[in-house]
């Protein structure tokens, strides 16, 4: 799991649990200021479910596809063609996007939601690879999932410029505007709220 990644590669125990000590050697890692770290890792721990998934989950069955991926799969005989296999209804859902080839190219599976924050598709790991200096992303995209999960949402933050609001400080503003720009609206809010003010508290 990459929690434990990540704490091997600060030289904390690896015990897979995030409390104080794993926070405070991971900000020092990083090299992020107090106010940065409570907020980045609040944000990485609710878009992770307390950082278990990192890696997309597209296991849907026929209900599921039709109710949240409606515009690739208009009818109900199409979504039962495609339910429970996770790699063609990724092929489906982001072939010819995000710099992906089409379905049959299989880059829809291939660069599918990893990381931190998900990081979706094939031009975003391309951008990130070059981020990181690391161009065998693109042939193992899995060390997205594993080795740089974090490192992945750092450049998340920093292409989209979100260290400013963090640097607005611990308070309900900076927070609703992070939730906004990460998860496109307010999802989760009041746990993102919660974390990040036990973080804030920690350093």
């Amino acid at each position: 799991m990459s929690l434990v990644n990540l704490q091997k590669k600060i030289g904390v125990t690896a015990d897979g649990a995030f409390g104080p000590g794993t926070f405070k050697a991971a900000a020092a890692y990083y090299k992020l200021s107090p106010d940065r770290a409570a907020h980045f890792f609040a944000q990485t721990a609710h878009e992770s479910g307390n950082f278990k998934a990192f890696s997309e989950n597209l296991n849907y069955g026929a209900k599921g596809l039709r109710g949240i991926f409606r515009k690739y799969f208009p009818t109900d005989a199409l979504a039962r063609a495609y339910e429970r296999k996770p790699a063609k209804i990724a092929n489906r859902v982001y072939g010819n996007r995000m710099g992906n080839g089409d379905e049959a190219s299989g880059e829809g599976f291939a660069f599918r939601g990893r990381g931190a924050l998900q990081l979706t598709g094939k031009f975003n790991y391309s951008e990130f690879a070059k981020y990181v200096n690391r161009p065998d992303v693109m042939t193992n995209p899995d060390l997205v999932a594993t080795e740089l999960a974090f490192e992945s949402a750092l450049w998340f933050f920093d292409k989209n410029k979100l260290w400013s609001i963090c640097d607005q400080g611990i308070n309900d503003a900076a927070i609703l505007a992070l939730t906004k720009r990460i998860n496109g609206g307010t999802h989760g809010l009041d746990d993102r709220k919660l974390k990040t003010k036990k973080y804030a508290a920690w350093l």
